[in-house]
């Protein structure tokens, strides 16, 4: 994907969209020469990359860092960038001024998450030029008021989703990320909007996935999510890799005569 225009038709079409997260160069050129969709530079880096327990710490100046980082990796990746903790609640101005950082440091658009007072300040965005990502269910930057990484739109808010979305997509959005959201209701909404909804814990029924690069490579291996497919016990292949490189050193057997000058 190269523009905001090809996600509309992928779901015109009923083509599925692949999306991954980023958030460095190595992996950057690894994610280019594959048949993914698009990128996302989520600010789960604060999280990934990081160490820290949420997505709260995530700020501009660490997604720019992340951003430009992938941007010098990407050559024909649509790239989207998370909109950090709150920046888009201090004031047009620094919500503007957010999104302009972003956006020069290699991102094509920008995901904000939620919906009810944040739509007048997503239209803003789109307004000027940007385009918008949405994110509705789970929104991790709301974890502490949230209580938990818990499902939503149970127990009879489905309907408020329904809305949430028809909202998010009159104000402009290009798509929609669904995060634990159940699958009937992920469908429901994905039906019922003209948007693509890209889902994540959402069931099989959204117009495309995203995963975390780290998660489906298995490199953490304490992290079980029942949403999860793994495609590489990552963690076990590396970590056997180095310790072969250790014993190898250990054992003079690295380097060999033909790896000496």
């Amino acid at each position: 994907m190269n523009s905001i225009n090809e996600f509309k038709k992928y779901k015109e079409e009923n083509k599925k969209i692949s999306v991954v997260t980023c958030y460095d160069y190595t992996s950057a050129t690894i994610i280019n020469e594959t048949d993914v969709d698009c990128v996302l530079v989520g600010d789960s880096a604060a999280m990934v990359m990081h160490g820290f327990e949420t997505t709260v710490n995530a700020n501009v100046e660490m997604m720019c860092y992340h951003i430009a980082s992938v941007a010098r990796g990407l050559k024909n990746k649509f790239i989207i960038a998370d909109l950090p903790f709150l920046q888009h609640r201090k004031g047009v101005d620094k919500l503007v001024e957010s999104v302009d950082q972003l956006m020069k440091c290699g991102a094509n658009a920008v995901k904000i998450e939620g919906a009810g007072s944040n739509v007048k300040l997503i239209e803003h965005v789109v307004n000027s030029g940007v385009p918008v990502m949405g994110h509705l269910g789970l929104t991790p930057q709301s974890i502490h008021q949230f209580g938990g990484y818990k499902v939503q739109g149970k127990n009879g808010d489905e309907k408020k989703l329904i809305e949430a979305a028809k909202d998010l997509e009159n104000a402009g959005c290009f798509a929609l990320v669904l995060e634990l959201v159940p699958s009937d209701v992920a469908k429901k909404i994905t039906d019922e909007i003209t948007i693509p909804t890209i889902g994540i814990g959402a069931g099989v029924h959204t117009s495309g996935q995203v995963l975390v690069f780290q998660d489906m490579l298995g490199l953490n291996s304490g992290f079980e999510p029942k949403f999860l497919r793994k495609y590489l016990n990552g963690f076990e292949v590396i970590r056997d890799a180095v310790n072969k490189y250790d014993s190898d050193v250990k054992n003079k057997n690295f380097p060999s005569n033909e790896e000496s000058y």
